[in-house]
């Protein structure tokens, strides 16, 4: 064989090689083998034993395996300022590749728009995932308490339990006292909802507005058997669950106190926000929103949400990131009002 062939020949099978490398190459950064052999960290910005906690586990139980590569999921609590202290971290610590994700207060992505000092994030950068449900706040009062109706609130101190700054625990119950006049005493210092039920028990306080599903979840017969009373409810609308429980936007009489309090609880249409740390690529993006979307129509999932008495209505990142837009166009006057009211 003469030189040029031998030459021509080693181009050939040289160019053969390198496309095979090049595809190993390839086929290793594929979807499919993404996340394998990694772990993810789901981490939950509350106490052990709350609602936030349950959903944030519920999620991590089931998620991995509709990630490519069926990764661990571990979740791992980060409680602090409201859940502001695992919003910081997402942004400003954990690794942008997908391996971290969490569950953060439907509130504290407002934290930044009301000037909360703990919030060290621009909410309109997180990489959102969605949303297993929206919710409902309910302010209830427990049966020992003189405060039975949201009229006795507005006559009567009702002492509530307090998670923190971000949270409806807090804000919820500060604004509406000069908004409505109502008559809330907060008494903060607890980690989660759980440590609140239990202070109720206890008699350390009185009440807490909390999430409709987390009050069900928790202590499942609590409205049915009277053990508490509902006040009033709070959302993006009334929740037909609740009949004949006033909803709180309607007991404002003026024009501008309505749009406050709608303001006030637009968080509730975030529900149980799932993130991802902010600049996170495209395709990454678009695998853990998939995912999570793929976990809301898991039978198993759905199974196991029903065991623990909660209500599906899931929504996705792309509609929470639109949402999150659309409440940060809210007129600075009404801003500014809610900011000075929740501090």
């Amino acid at each position: 064989m003469s030189v040029p062939a031998i030459r021509v020949k080693c181009a050939a099978l040289w160019a053969t090689i390198l496309v095979f490398l090049f595809a190993g190459s390839v086929a290793a950064q594929t979807p499919q083998g993404v996340f394998a052999g990694k772990t993810v960290t789901m981490i939950i910005g509350f106490g052990p034993g709350g609602g936030y906690d349950m959903w944030a586990r519920l999620v991590a139980d089931h998620i991995g395996k509709h990630l490519p590569g069926n990764p661990t999921v571990i979740a791992q609590n980060l409680p602090g300022g409201g859940s502001y202290r695992a919003a910081n971290y997402i942004y400003n610590v954990a690794p942008k590749d997908g391996t971290a994700m969490a569950l953060i207060a439907r509130d504290a992505a407002l934290g930044p728009l009301t000037g909360e000092p703990g919030a060290q994030f621009d909410a309109t950068k997180f990489s959102y995932i969605g949303t297993p449900a929206t919710e409902t706040n309910v302010c209830i009062a427990y049966h020992t308490a003189a405060v039975k109706t949201a009229q006795d609130l507005t006559e009567k101190q009702l002492i509530v339990g307090d998670n923190g700054p971000g949270t409806g625990t807090h804000s919820y119950p500060l604004a509406l006292n000069a908004i409505l006049g109502m008559k809330f005493k907060l008494v903060g210092g607890y980690p989660s909802s759980a440590d609140v039920f239990l202070a109720m028990e206890r008699g350390e306080v009185q009440g807490i507005c909390e999430s409709l599903d987390s009050v069900e979840a928790r202590r499942p017969d609590w409205i049915s058997s009277g053990t508490v009373s509902v006040l009033f409810q709070g959302g993006a609308k009334p929740n037909p669950e609740l009949k004949g429980v006033p909803f709180v936007v309607d007991l404002a009489k003026k024009p501008e106190d309505k749009l406050a309090i709608e303001f006030l609880y637009a968080g509730q249409g975030i529900g149980r926000p799932f993130i991802a740390p902010p600049g996170l690529a495209p395709d990454r993006l678009k695998i853990l929103r998939d995912a999570f979307d793929a976990t809301m129509k898991d039978p198993a999932f759905i199974a196991d949400a029903h065991r623990r008495k909660f209500s599906l209505d899931p929504e996705s990142g792309a509609y929470l990131e639109a949402l999150i837009k659309k409440t940060y166009a809210t007129p600075k006057p009404i801003i500014d009002r809610i900011a000075k009211l929740i501090q």
